[in-house]
């Protein structure tokens, strides 16, 4: 198949050296497939070890001290939170060191810094350590976020598309697959234990980024054709198109993350015994995970056939249209069918977004405008649960699927103003 991860016979690439005044992917088209297996393998690992804290971390924030069943509660949220803080702010920054000393570095510094905080968190002495701990671990880390940048630049505009819905497929299954892991590894190593397992896992992925990963970065020949792109006629409508499509990409993660605070409330109402509530609600969220895992690539090669835009557009469409029917089921796995089918058309979102970044500004900006989108969509990560648990509390659990649905038909209507006022048909 074409789209297979052809890597070169050798590490430094068979062919003949670009000349020095080629872009950054030209200089690394040679590398770039190998970059995007190892990149896979770093995602899927650094999201394993961070999201398998999600079974037990009400118990850890126990055994750290914390009695009370609601102060338990509130502390695990402000924990789980934190590291999504923490990437939203330092991401843009990460990106524009990327432009500046390459993608490889950011990539070496997210994997080291993550695996070293995530042992560091075995050995919390309070729930101050575990909450301080885990924004470090955002404000540091990032690895998915760094190689979105890395592969974002690196791959041909024509593969783009495809290249990093295979990236998102690492970050999906390693959201899936952790909280699995989390739910039986602490009775092997015990909970403490399992952090120093997460660390070894993305300690390996450090070596074999450090190992594997090769870049061509040449910040003078970049700085050059950045300075050559500053007066560009595009930049007059990238006013437009970026913001807008940051507004989608928080979009991408609010819709689904509003569901998460009133998930296992839903599902008790839809008549689960209390006793398989929070087995039942991990089925339901881990269906969406799965959805986009099968189309995640797949949708991403479409908008490199017919265009970003008209991917966008469909798939913020048929999410919002799935999102309707989840307000009026009346078993859980109608929900899990239907949370299935939404992960699938919501998959093609991120993909094809990062696709348009590319495209729209001159690649010397392209890392610091990819940190910016990294940005918005942990800020969706964030925003989705406290807008769905407001709802939920004041107004009803219903409506936290219309209104959902609603901001995303909002952002299907503003995305299709967009392509026809100032795309260029990507």
């Amino acid at each position: 198949m074409s789209d297979q991860l052809n890597l070169p016979a050798n590490g430094l690439g068979a062919a003949a050296p670009p000349p020095a005044h080629s872009s950054y992917a030209q200089r690394n088209d040679a590398y770039w497939k190998r970059n995007l297996a190892v990149c896979v393998f770093g995602s899927f690992t650094t999201l394993v070890s961070l999201s398998m804290l999600l079974p037990f971390l009400p118990l850890y924030v126990e055994q750290l001290g914390v009695r009370s069943p609601a102060a338990v509660v509130q502390w695990s949220g402000v924990a789980f939170g934190a590291t999504f803080f923490g990437t939203a702010i330092t991401a843009p920054i990460w990106g524009r060191l990327a432009n500046r000393y390459g993608r490889k570095p950011m990539l070496v510094r997210a994997a080291i810094g993550m695996a070293v905080v995530m042992s560091l968190i075995g050995v919390a002495r309070n729930v101050t350590d575990l909450v301080t701990l885990r924004l470090l671990a955002g404000l540091i880390g990032g690895y998915a976020s760094a190689s979105i940048v890395m592969i974002g630049t690196q791959a041909p505009r024509e593969r783009a598309g495809w290249a990093l819905g295979v990236l998102s497929i690492g970050a999906l299954s390693g959201n899936l697959i952790g909280p699995l892991v989390g739910g039986f590894l602490p009775g092997w190593v015990g909970i403490r234990g399992t952090f120093f397992v997460g660390g070894a896992m993305i300690a390996v992925a450090a070596v074999a980024t450090m190992l594997l990963v090769r870049e061509d970065f040449d910040h003078a020949a970049d700085t050059k054709r950045r300075l050559a792109a500053s007066g560009s006629s595009s930049t007059k409508a990238n006013r437009v198109v970026i913001p807008a499509l940051l507004v989608t990409a928080m979009m991408v993660l609010l819709a689904n993350m509003s569901i998460e605070p009133i998930i296992t409330v839903y599902i008790g109402q839809l008549g689960v015994p209390h006793a398989h509530l929070a087995r039942t609600a991990g089925i339901v969220m881990a269906a969406s995970a799965f959805g986009s895992m099968l189309t995640a690539s797949r949708l991403g090669a479409l908008a490199d056939r017919i265009g970003g835009w008209n991917v966008i557009i469909g798939c913020l469409a048929a999410t919002a249209l799935v999102m309707l029917p989840q307000a009026f089921v009346t078993h859980w796995w109608q929900l899990a069918v239907l949370r299935g089918l939404m992960g699938m058309t919501i998959a093609g979102l991120l993909p094809s977004i990062a696709k348009l970044v590319r495209h729209s500004v001159d690649e010397s900006h392209s890392g610091t405008t990819l940190g910016y989108l990294q940005s918005a969509q942990f800020t969706g990560q964030v925003v989705g649960p406290l807008i769905g648990g407001q709802i939920g509390a004041h107004i009803g659990l219903q409506p936290v699927f219309f209104v959902t649905a609603f901001l995303l038909l909002v952002c299907a209507a503003m995305n299709l103003w967009v392509r026809s006022r100032h795309s260029h048909g990507v």
